[in-house]
């Protein structure tokens, strides 16, 4: 069994995303940064809300989000990269979980925030346990070198990790041999981050950009091409709270007529590569803003061929 030697996040993997110098007014953004703390292991519960945001939608959303939300400072005007490698029964009971809507259920996934180019063995990870207790979401995870992430998950080995991480990382372990768990889908997008300042502390609020995935090959750091799970045309907006989302954002959603999705990026990939039926939350291929009856199906669009991002999508 090869050990490696202990290591703690440290630099910009701390919080989730690419560096960036924190400014007067994100310096002290407690409300995003309270869940992210450098800490060997951290916990925290939420409610989330999801909506579909058609790319023309856009301008104006994020308008009113910047007048009264601070960007994360972690996170650089034109977003950072989110990848995350999610892993799942040969059956897929995970998966099935979530379709069913089972008021417990839970995911294993390795995730890391930045340029997936840049990955290597020491480069910082994120194990993570995300799970569903009734209507709150809860999320454990530890920050580990690549290496030590792969040791773990799909070697299925104990690793060196800090004493107060001896708990989560046995239940990993346990989870990956005690279920057989294997890498089943990775997906990986754009995010913008937002927190909320003054009463509205606590407030996260994110804009997910190009949704892509893939049903292969999945070493994060891979030049493997990626296939849209979400139409280019579509992001993926999402509100974490603590306690209950404030009047002014409820009431946004409500003018621009977006609608609650029970989305989940994971199911978007198992389904979008027909590794299970598509249920009745799969957002279709085609171009939502377009009609739903009558518009052509496109042929699977990858990186490599996907059409730019719009200027309205990069700000």
């Amino acid at each position: 069994m090869r050990l490696r030697p202990r290591s703690t996040p440290t630099g910009p993997d701390k919080g989730g995303g690419p560096a960036r110098q924190a400014s007067a007014t994100t310096a002290d953004d407690r409300g995003g940064h309270a869940l992210r703390a450098p800490s060997p292991l951290h916990a925290f519960n939420r409610y989330e809300i999801k909506y579909l945001v058609h790319a023309s939608q856009l301008p104006a959303i994020r308008d009113e989000l910047r007048a009264r939300l601070d960007f994360d400072s972690y996170c650089p005007e034109d977003g950072y990269g989110v990848w995350s490698v999610y892993y799942d029964t040969r059956l897929l009971r995970f998966y099935w979980e979530k379709v069913e809507g089972l008021r417990f259920r839970r995911k294993l996934r390795v995730r890391h925030y930045g340029d997936r180019f840049t990955i290597d063995d020491d480069t910082i990870v994120y194990v993570e346990i995300k799970q569903r207790v009734n209507r709150v979401t809860q999320k454990r995870r530890v920050g580990m070198p690549y290496a030590d992430a792969r040791l773990l998950c799909d070697g299925r080995q104990m690793i060196r990790h800090e004493p107060g991480q001896t708990a989560f990382v046995q239940e990993v372990l346990g989870l990956v041999q005690g279920l057989d768990l294997r890498p089943v889908a990775m997906t990986g997008y754009q995010r913008e981050a937002y927190v909320g300042r003054d009463s509205d502390l606590g407030l996260r609020v994110t804009l997910d950009h190009r949704v892509r995935g893939r049903d292969r090959e999945f070493d994060l750091g891979s030049g493997a091409q990626n296939r849209l799970i979400v139409p280019a045309s579509m992001s993926v907006l999402e509100i974490k709270v603590n306690d209950r989302a404030p009047y002014w954002l409820t009431d946004l959603a409500a003018r621009a007529d977006l609608s609650v999705v029970r989305v989940s990026k994971y199911c978007q990939s198992v389904e979008a590569f027909g590794r299970a039926p598509r249920s009745i939350f799969h957002i279709p291929d085609y171009d939502l803003g377009g009609s739903v009856e009558h518009d052509p199906v496109p042929s699977p669009t990858t990186d490599a061929d996907a059409p730019a991002l719009a200027p309205s999508m990069k700000a």
